[in-house]
């Protein structure tokens, strides 16, 4: 058993050249997330505080520091999109970031297209994209009860996007999609690849 550890309480700082926090809870999948708001500008931004947080039904979340773009038109107009964030378009999701007022499609010179069920734009590049629809959305608080600037938002997946390529025997393979995981240093992100994969069944 380990005997000496870097403790700390965050509260009175972490003594690191960055916070390890959010590198220990992780890597993390990135919510690309599609939004237009209520008169139809489109807007496109990535979230590494995302997951899926239930299974039937799904539902996602995502969470913003800052009242931005996507938290506001998910809240105004009750829907968003999640798109894969891969490896191949790294560069695009990164850009995407950029915190200005911009057309983030037109920036990245990436294809908007219509969803099936809601209103609100999908990456067509993207090889998987779910339609989501708002179920709750909140500021969220610290231990005090204190308000924070950060926002969540919840949505439920109405409709599912797979390219059929990343089907196999019925199964989705996630190394095919070649997705990126934030990885919660100053640039760190990782790519899943089958050569790390290993299968663990739960115990019945």
């Amino acid at each position: 058993m380990q005997e000496h550890y870097h403790f700390y309480e965050p509260k009175n700082g972490h003594g690191l050249r960055h916070d390890p926090i959010s590198s220990i809870v992780g890597p993390r999948v990135i919510g690309w997330i599609g939004t237009q708001d209520p008169t139809g500008n489109p807007n496109l931004a990535p979230y590494s505080f995302c997951n899926i947080f239930n299974y039937r039904p799904a539902l996602i979340a995502f969470s913003s520091v800052g009242y931005k773009d996507s938290v506001k038109n998910a809240i105004e107009t009750g829907v968003f999109t999640w798109n894969l964030a891969t490896r191949p378009l790294a560069e695009e999701v990164n850009q995407s970031s950029l915190e200005q007022p911009v057309n983030e499609f037109e920036l990245t010179q990436l294809t908007p297209i219509e969803s099936k069920l809601i209103a609100a734009p999908r990456v067509a590049q993207s090889p998987a994209s779910i339609e989501c629809k708002v179920t709750q959305h909140f500021q969220m608080r610290d231990q005090n009860n204190e308000p924070l600037e950060t926002w969540m938002v919840i949505g439920e997946a109405v409709a599912v996007h797979i390219d059929p390529a990343l089907i196999k025997d019925g199964i989705y393979h996630c190394a095919s999609a070649q997705p990126i995981l934030r990885g919660g240093g100053p640039a760190d992100y990782y790519e899943i690849t089958d050569q790390s994969l290993f299968h663990m069944y739960r115990p019945k």
